[in-house]
């Protein structure tokens, strides 16, 4: 068993699979984190995915809790808004997709449980060969060269910053977490920086990982709009 941590799952329209991906999570917890919870935020759907969600979470003996964000607010708000009203002692986000399958969360949540590190996130660059299903070439491609942009704009020392699975140590992350102002998807790099300029212990773990159809990147603008927010937080700190 591991110890009682919150799990939020951000979610826009995605009435296509979102059933699914809350009743895994749910089997999980109760098999694995019994006394965890489960935070659902839907960031301003306009599709059937926060009454799925209800229905779901209305059927389950697991504490949950569902966050309405409406407009939509973009992934880095809705993140935020679930790991701030986690009441377990560690936070760990999760796309709505799994792509990172939750059998690899003791990975992330052990370090911290035991006190090694305040913040561990999946990593799918560290080892290539547990991905099992690739992304198409190009987006791959631009995903490395983004995360080289990254190191050179913001001196992280790490190769992955993308990945959507990430935990954190809530005590000593909470101010962190509160002073980031990132909503779009460059989230992620506001945090782990924010968090290394602070001292905080990180640790990239590499992590399976499989690609799923239906992500609301959009290659070219979204990756434009990361980099943009990228080059503004380090001018800004």
């Amino acid at each position: 068993m591991l110890p009682p941590f919150s799990v939020v799952i951000p979610c826009f329209n995605e009435e296509a699979r979102i059933g699914e991906t809350l009743r895994v999570t749910l089997d999980y917890l109760a098999a694995n984190a019994s006394e965890g919870e489960l935070i659902v935020v839907n960031d301003g759907s306009t599709d059937a995915t926060g009454e799925i969600a209800r229905k779901i979470l209305a059927e389950t003996k697991i504490a949950t809790r569902l966050l309405e964000n409406f407009p939509n607010r973009g992934k880095g708000a809705a993140v935020r808004s679930g790991l701030l009203v986690a009441r377990e002692p560690i936070g760990l986000f999760s796309d709505a997709d799994l792509s990172t399958p939750l059998l690899e969360t003791p990975k992330l949540i052990e370090p911290i449980a035991h006190g090694e590190i305040d913040i561990a996130f999946g990593s799918r660059a560290l080892d290539r060969s547990l991905i099992g299903i690739h992304q198409p070439w190009r987006r791959e491609q631009a995903g490395r060269i983004f995360n080289l942009l990254v190191r050179v704009a913001t001196g992280l020392p790490f190769w992955d910053t993308q990945c959507g699975f990430k935990a954190f140590r809530l005590n000593v992350c909470r101010p962190i977490i509160e002073a980031a102002g990132i909503d779009g998807f460059a989230f992620d790099v506001e945090l782990l920086y924010l968090a290394h300029r602070a001292g905080l212990r990180i640790q990239e773990i590499p992590v399976r990982w499989n690609h799923a159809e239906g992500s609301k990147v959009r290659f070219f603008h979204d990756s434009l709009g990361m980099l943009r927010e990228v080059i503004a937080l380090r001018a800004r700190l």
